[in-house]
């Protein structure tokens, strides 16, 4: 565990290192440092949209919106039994987020808040944080959305810290430390502003963007 006073500035020089902050639990006033071995991307250009994604994308029965309910996403990621997002994280990436470091990306349904992701930018390196559903297929329609934004907007990777099975079914992969770092070095110098493009106008856009790169 660490004792060193934990600042906005020191965060992103952490991301920029190729690590992050997590705490035990929400209740556990410690946070420590974390550097996978392994590191779990997404590739921007091999997002994996199934048929019934797909299907569901093209719906267009919810609407998206970016950076409008960031701390409702951070509090939304955190309720869960098993969380790391401790207070002390929660008010880190809100600063953050007030700085314009750090942005989320939103999902409604029936005007209420029903996926969502939220992460840190690092140049053209979108370091993805967490992500939730309270409704089905939730945080698939709200990744399928970001990965059609970022290269747009000039971003180049796209870090998910960990590869889960849920991130593999998507196209996740995992890349050494050594990777990473690398794959992180060429990002960080890339004039990319998650602002610079607008969200695409429909989920049937989304998916036809994503035919023809993939």
């Amino acid at each position: 565990m660490t004792t060193t006073v934990i600042t906005p500035q020191l965060l992103l020089h952490a991301y920029r290192s190729g690590i992050f902050p997590m705490a035990e639990r929400h209740d556990d006033p410690e946070i420590f440092w974390v550097d996978p071995r392994r590191r779990g991307i997404i590739p921007l250009d091999g997002f994996r949209i199934s048929r019934s994604l797909a299907r569901r994308l093209r719906r267009d029965d919810y609407s998206v919106t970016l950076d409008r309910a960031f701390e409702d996403v951070v509090d939304a990621c955190a309720d869960r039994s098993e969380t790391w997002i401790n207070d002390e994280i929660r008010s880190l990436y809100t600063q953050l987020h007030h700085q314009g470091q750090a942005h989320s990306l939103e999902v409604w349904m029936d005007g209420q808040l029903a996926g969502g992701v939220y992460g840190v930018c690092i140049g053209g390196c979108y370091c993805g944080e967490s992500m939730f559903s309270r409704r089905r297929d939730g945080s698939k329609i709200a990744l399928a959305w970001l990965v059609d934004l970022l290269p747009r907007a000039g971003f180049r990777l796209f870090d998910t810290q960990f590869l889960t099975p849920h991130l593999a079914s998507l196209g996740g992969i995992e890349v050494t430390r050594a990777a990473y770092r690398s794959l992180l070095a060429e990002a960080v110098d890339a004039p990319a502003d998650i602002l610079s493009a607008p969200l695409a106008a429909s989920g049937h856009e989304v998916v036809q963007r994503n035919t023809q790169t993939s």
